[in-house]
């Protein structure tokens, strides 16, 4: 009989290994555990309002709830697709179908650019998991909807079809691009991969470059608004609609940046996207003024000089360190994906990170007792400080991306595709 034997060394880190697996993977338990109460909690919060799609509390703990128009519905059912992916609940998984199809209307929508958020959110990953081919031609129809708002010339999505600043500058626009719009693309990828159609994977590519010209900074922060002469494509501004100062970077819409510009690079394999998300990234983490747990204040330069609020006087009738959690989480789930495309050094920062995050989110001082705010997990994130709304709050999008971040954590650790296609089937 030949006995292997292993130096002490690695003996040490294999034992460590799975032991750290071990207790990470009781730490996700206990977070889908807790959104499994949550989201059973919320669901009958919602029985007598069928086409109310939760969205925040107000100032009494009472339930704020949007129509399907908002940009916001299709992170609830979102957030019962992943806590059924997780705990395979079947009654999640028929809550989560009913919400989904009750926007299916919204596949003809054009009046703004949130159908990525809005459709594939949902759809998206009713498709992902179950199969059902009315999901896809659903999100496909979707997508052709969206395109609708593609301008060549700008070479962008129109976000909104007009934008006044809060500052000193009152002239409106009326081809607005904010850097959320990289959110809306991945539908359109989605859709050239079913179709094999490449108007929607062109027009997806061409809006994403065209941000990455405009909208990113030299050193690899973001500007949150930046507005286009739709018959020349010249930048008529950049400016800031939620964030700090027209010259600050919004936390929330550097996440949106960072998970956009990585997602691109999945779709395209286009080396520049993946330069620009690690960019976005490493400014993220390295930034002087990201605390300690790594839960960003809302704005990275909140406060401070040379980043000043326009004539407005909000920002001394508020107080202005506040925490996002939403830009944590969104940031989290990206980084996992990012760390996936890496270089083993920048691999290794980016996971260890997005795992700081989420046991920062999941500790007391973030995730909500079950049963307590309004049944959202997450507590303080912040909406749109410069217009007095959502402060403090949570927000259903927080949640989500939280979700989708575990989610994502639990196939990493299992050493599996953390964008798996399908995991179960209707």
């Amino acid at each position: 009989m030949h006995r292997i034997f292993l130096p002490a060394c690695l003996v040490a880190f294999l034992l460590f290994s799975f032991t750290g697996d071990k207790q990470e993977t009781i730490f996700i338990d206990s977070n889908f555990s807790n959104a499994d109460l949550q989201m059973k909690k919320m669901l009958e919060n919602t029985v007598t309002a069928p086409l109310a799609f939760p969205r925040t509390i107000d100032s009494t703990n009472t339930l704020v709830t949007t129509n399907m128009y908002d940009w916001t519905p299709g992170f609830f059912p979102g957030c019962l697709w992943y806590t059924y992916e997780y705990t395979q609940d079947a009654s999640i998984a028929a809550a989560a179908k009913t919400w989904t199809e009750k926007l299916e209307p919204l596949k003809d929508f054009t009046k703004h650019h949130d159908l990525g958020f809005m459709m594939y959110c949902s759809y998206g990953n009713a498709y992902r998991l179950t199969g059902n081919e009315s999901y896809k031609n659903i999100l496909v129809q979707g997508a052709k909807s969206l395109c609708t708002r593609f301008n060549a010339k700008a070479g962008s999505i129109k976000s909104w079809n007009r934008f006044t600043s809060w500052g000193t500058d009152k002239t409106p626009y009326f081809f607005p691009v904010i850097v959320d719009n990289m959110m809306n693309l991945e539908m359109l990828f989605f859709a050239s991969t079913v179709t094999g159609d490449t108007t929607y994977r062109h027009i997806a590519k061409t809006h994403a470059l065209t941000a990455m010209k405009n909208q990113v900074r030299k050193d690899y922060s973001s500007f949150h608004v930046v507005c286009y002469d739709s018959t020349t494509g010249q930048v008529l501004t950049r400016q800031t609609a939620q964030g700090y100062a027209d010259n600050s970077t919004w936390a929330r819409g550097q996440a949106w940046a960072i998970y956009g510009f990585t997602m691109c690079y999945r779709e395209t394999k286009d080396i520049r996207f993946l330069q620009t998300a690690q960019g976005m990234a490493d400014w993220y983490l390295n930034n002087k003024n990201l605390p300690a747990d790594k839960v960003p204040y809302w704005d990275f330069n909140v406060g401070q000089k040379g980043y000043t609020p326009g004539a407005s006087s909000w920002a001394k009738d508020h107080p202005l360190k506040l925490r996002d959690a939403s830009a944590a989480a969104i940031t989290s789930s990206a980084l996992i994906e990012l760390s996936t495309y890496s270089a083993p050094t920048k691999s290794k920062k980016y996971k260890e990170a997005a795992i700081a995050m989420l046991h920062s989110l999941s500790s007391p001082a973030y995730r909500a007792p079950v049963g307590s705010n309004g049944h959202f997990i997450l507590q303080h994130s912040v909406g749109a400080l410069p217009y007095h709304t959502e402060l403090d709050v949570p927000l259903v999008y927080a949640d989500y991306y939280f979700l989708e971040a575990l989610n994502r954590y639990r196939k990493l650790l299992k050493k599996e595709d953390v964008l798996a296609k399908r995991t179960v089937k209707e």
